[in-house]
C-alpha cells in the first residue's frame, strides 16, 4: 500500500477566531468559495494571552494546500491570516503553550 502525500503543508493562523457554530466542512467550503483555495481545518488553540474578561484568547489553525499558497499569499493579509512561521518569528512563541509549539513545528 502506497502512503498518500500530504498536500496541505502551510499552517495558517487566524488569531482571536473560533469556528463558533460553523462546522469544519463549512469552514473549508467558505475558503474554496470566497478565495478559490483549498484548506483543511486543524483546530482551535487556546493561548496564554488573557483578555480583560479573564478568558484566554483562542486562535483558529488551518492548513492551506501547497499549490494554493502563491495565490493566497497576498489576499490573506487583508483578512488577517498569518503563516505560522510569521507568528512565531514575531514573538508569537510567547503566546502559546509548550504543547502547541511542540505539535506545530515551523516548516521554513
Amino acid at each position: 500500500m502506497k502512503k498518500e502525500k500530504n498536500n496541505y503543508t502551510q499552517l495558517c493562523v487566524l488569531q482571536a477566531t473560533t469556528l463558533g457554530e460553523t462546522t469544519p466542512k463549512e469552514f473549508e467550503d467558505y475558503w474554496k468559495e470566497e478565495f478559490g483555495v483549498r484548506v483543511k481545518f486543524a483546530e482551535e488553540v487556546r493561548t496564554l494571552q488573557v483578555f480583560e474578561n479573564g478568558e484566554n484568547r483562542v486562535d483558529l489553525f488551518f492548513y492551506i494546500h501547497t499549490e494554493d499558497i502563491p495565490k493566497f499569499a497576498l489576499p490573506r493579509l487583508k483578512i488577517g491570516v498569518r503563516w505560522w512561521e510569521d507568528v512565531l518569528l514575531n514573538n508569537g512563541v510567547h503566546y502559546y503553550y509548550r504543547e502547541t509549539l511542540e505539535k506545530y513545528k515551523p516548516t521554513w
